[in-house]
């Protein structure tokens, strides 16, 4: 298909809109609710919110429909893209999101935030840093002409390293900004909001091609599960600003605040990524989707953590749900900006 005939699907296109609309909502409902809200969030398991749960769950499945580990062969052919990709999302990323969340929250904005609230800010945001992105990717590099199967080599490796590489990375951060930590909540997440619905995914793309085949399953099934993410990343966003609701109508400039050090970290990302990938001689077709993965996240994820480990109503969660809001306006941005420059 033609560049210029390639564009976002409505829900992805409206994301921004959608989660702003949310927002709203949930603000509203947590304001007229008061203490009944309290309910929703004390329907817990080992920590872990159900309802939540069940929400996420719904988010991170269908993404891991996706996956096709039997690609990951071909990474041989061409290791280069995949090095950057993983240097970037392992090594450099964690570390600089870590870096401009200590900068903002401890000194910048330390008018405006006690260094408690600084400390599970700062959290939010290496929760963010930790999971590189494995599901917009995918739309991200179609829009910039991106090699789909390369892309998804890339969304499959990195999904596996975030099994083994995503706890001892947010617990090593957290430890370093004196937050404590919970080894046995986030090790379970992992699990939970990883482990399980990889699985599940895998055999169920599995099962299905072999029974219907690849092209039924690419055109016809899913497809059917876009909406059903969109919808339940949109109710978990409106119960959590139901908790956060008091908090942000006494403090309405907390969200900008927080989007800043969040937007700066993203095109540093981009930027580093994709400057490094033209002077290893990277082509665009894999460039542009390395440079994608390592500049958004995986917000799934780091929404899911943040509320096992701090709560609904906590910071944490606030920066993780901020960082859906800007990350749809940003990354189009960065797909403009990744076509301009194509070579």
């Amino acid at each position: 298909m033609n560049k210029k005939n390639r564009k976002i699907g409505f829900f992805e296109k409206y994301l921004t809109l959608w989660v702003a609309v949310c927002i709203a909502a949930g603000i509203g409902i947590g304001h007229f609710a008061g203490d009944n809200i309290q309910v929703i969030s004390d329907i817990e398991v080992f920590k872990v919110n159900i309802p939540v749960a069940i929400l996420i769950w719904l988010m991170i499945y269908p993404m891991m429909l996706q996956v096709d580990f039997s690609s990951i062969k071909n990474i041989r052919k061409r290791p280069r893209g995949i090095i950057l990709t993983l240097v970037v999302n392992w090594l450099v990323k964690p570390f600089t999101m870590a870096f401009f969340a200590w900068i903002f929250f401890t000194k910048l904005y330390s008018a405006f935030i006690s260094p408690e609230q600084a400390g599970e800010y700062i959290a939010g945001a290496i929760l963010l840093g930790a999971a590189p992105c494995t599901a917009m990717v995918f739309v991200w590099s179609y829009l910039t002409n991106g090699d789909p199967n390369y892309t998804l080599v890339q969304v499959s490796v990195n999904d596996l390293i975030i099994l083994v590489a995503f706890v001892p990375i947010v617990g090593l951060l957290l430890g370093i900004a004196n937050i404590s930590i919970p080894y046995d909540t986030l090790a379970a997440s992992i699990v939970i909001f990883v482990v399980i619905p990889l699985l599940a995914g895998y055999i169920t793309h599995k099962a299905l091609i072999r029974k219907r085949g690849e092209e039924w399953f690419k055109n016809k099934f899913l497809p059917r599960f876009k909406p059903v993410s969109i919808i339940a990343l949109l109710i978990t966003l409106i119960l959590l600003f139901a908790f956060q609701g008091t908090t942000i109508i006494e403090k309405p400039l907390i969200i900008l605040l927080v989007a800043i050090p969040l937007v700066i970290q993203t095109y540093f990302i981009f930027f580093i990524t994709w400057f490094t990938g033209r002077k290893i001689k990277l082509p665009h077709a894999i460039n542009s989707p390395a440079a994608m993965i390592g500049a958004s996240n995986f917000f799934e994820l780091a929404v899911a953590v943040a509320i096992s480990l701090f709560g609904l109503q906590s910071p944490a969660a606030m920066v993780t749900v901020v960082g859906v809001l800007v990350e749809v306006p940003v990354m189009l941005s960065l797909v403009w900006l990744a076509n301009k420059w194509k070579y």
